[in-house]
């Protein structure tokens, strides 16, 4: 155990400085844009470019990958991170801004691509648990730690941006240095939504509104505890709070998923997050302490029901589906992401602050609605190959090693058991 720790330490470290520099590029982003007094719908459209290129890059990267290998992507990557975020300090107008943070999106895609399939290149099945455990504490840490950078300077001028763009540089070091063999190139995956669709309606429809949630509270969150009047230090500990939220609440939730129908674990989830947000939003104007403990309320929703539609996805594929299901489902999300600024800057601009929870309410509203009425239409069983096994995500998800690594492609060749003479929900994995 302690050489597989050793194995990916230098790899930690690059995570944690990449980590800290994003959890610090995305308070300052929203907090600098509001000192500019641009309009939410403004800070929307700057947020829209960011999950363009991280979708964009979700697709691309992996060719860069085959043709250079990890360790140059991942320069090229981070080198792209640092020359964004000093661009957005150096030129500040929203409109370079777009296309800055659309390369910024594009990088911090790539660099999860790289990171995730190098770590599952040193993971075993005896260690699996706790090393993508340690990875994902990693990424949470780093991010809550940046953003709490941002009360130590003055987001009016360059020092943080320069700040964020020296711990993107760190960040190359320990990789760049290590002496651990490379991992393989990631495998080519396709899509087909359509498909996907047509055997996991509420996968791909909760996938996209996951998206839209997720990319509506981490592009406006900031604006959110800028607009309702909390100092930045508050701001940092609200956004802390949903992410704690987060991070409490996704094995739980897996483990509760894994014992009975996800879709009804979907329901219970959007039902949370629709109290929750009400609540959130009835509670603007109240203590801080109140609002971050709602938040963490909100949080212990908003992130880990992608990994609900993931797991109930690969319940109904095929071994040699489960690339092309991670894969679509990635693209799902994206577009998610994509439309959920878009949908929630106008109507802040025009109903105030607390129409960000409002706005969320509905989406979860929707993603709970469209999973009870998928209960309706279809059994539990219906269709199911194997009940997978939940795994917890990232706060982002990202192309992770499922989707990329050798073992996925091992996986999707192995021949699947007689369904003819096996019930499909019984059939074990191969």
């Amino acid at each position: 155990m302690l050489a597989s720790l050793a194995s990916v330490f230098s790899l930690m470290v690059s995570t944690l400085l990449m980590m800290v520099g994003f959890g610090l590029q995305s308070y300052v982003i929203p907090v600098r844009s509001v000192a500019e007094n641009w309009s939410t719908l403004t800070v929307s459209v700057i947020a829209t470019g960011y999950t363009v290129g991280f979708t964009i890059s979700c697709v691309v990267t992996p060719k860069f990958v085959l043709r250079v290998g990890h360790v140059r992507v991942f320069t090229a990557l981070i080198t792209l991170l640092s020359i964004a975020i000093l661009l957005c300090g150096l030129i500040v107008d929203w409109r370079a801004w777009i296309v800055f943070r659309a390369i910024a999106g594009f990088a911090i895609s790539g660099s999860y691509l790289v990171i995730e399939s190098w770590l599952n290149e040193r993971v075993t099945n005896e260690n699996r648990g706790l090393l993508f455990s340690l990875y994902l504490i990693t990424t949470m840490v780093g991010t809550i730690g940046g953003q709490y950078m941002v009360p130590l300077g003055d987001p009016t001028n360059t020092s943080l941006f320069m700040l964020c763009s020296v711990l993107f540089s760190l960040a190359l070091l320990p990789t760049a240095l290590s002496s651990s063999p490379m991992p393989a190139p990631p495998a080519q995956a396709k899509f087909d939504i359509p498909a996907l669709f047509r055997r996991s309606p509420v996968a791909v429809v909760g996938g996209f509104l996951a998206g839209a949630l997720s990319g509506a509270w981490l592009n406006l969150g900031g604006v959110f505890t800028q607009k309702i009047g909390l100092s930045t230090a508050e701001g940092a500990t609200l956004l802390a709070s949903l992410l704690t939220g987060s991070a409490l609440s996704q094995i739980p939730i897996g483990r509760l998923s894994d014992k009975i129908d996800r879709r009804i674990v979907m329901v219970g989830c959007g039902s949370v997050g629709v109290i929750s947000c009400l609540v959130m939003s009835a509670s603007i104007g109240s203590q801080p302490a109140v609002l971050y403990i709602i938040a963490a309320f909100v949080g212990s929703v908003l992130f880990p029901i992608y990994a609900l539609n993931v797991a109930h996805a690969n319940d109904l594929a095929k071994p040699n589906e489960y690339v092309e299901t991670s894969s679509g489902l990635m693209i799902t999300y994206g577009l998610g992401t994509i439309s959920g600024p878009l949908m929630v800057g106008p109507v802040m601009d025009r109903f105030g602050p607390a129409a960000l929870f409002l706005v969320l309410a509905v989406y979860f509203a929707l993603y709970g609605g469209y999973a009870a009425w998928r209960i309706l239409r279809r059994e539990q069983h219906k269709g199911l190959v194997v009940k997978t096994d939940f795994q917890a995500t990232s706060v982002m998800p990202t192309p992770g090693p499922d989707v990329t690594s050798p073992a996925a492609l091992q996986a999707a060749q192995e021949p699947l058991i007689d369904d003819d003479t096996v019930p499909a929900w019984e059939n074990p994995r191969p």
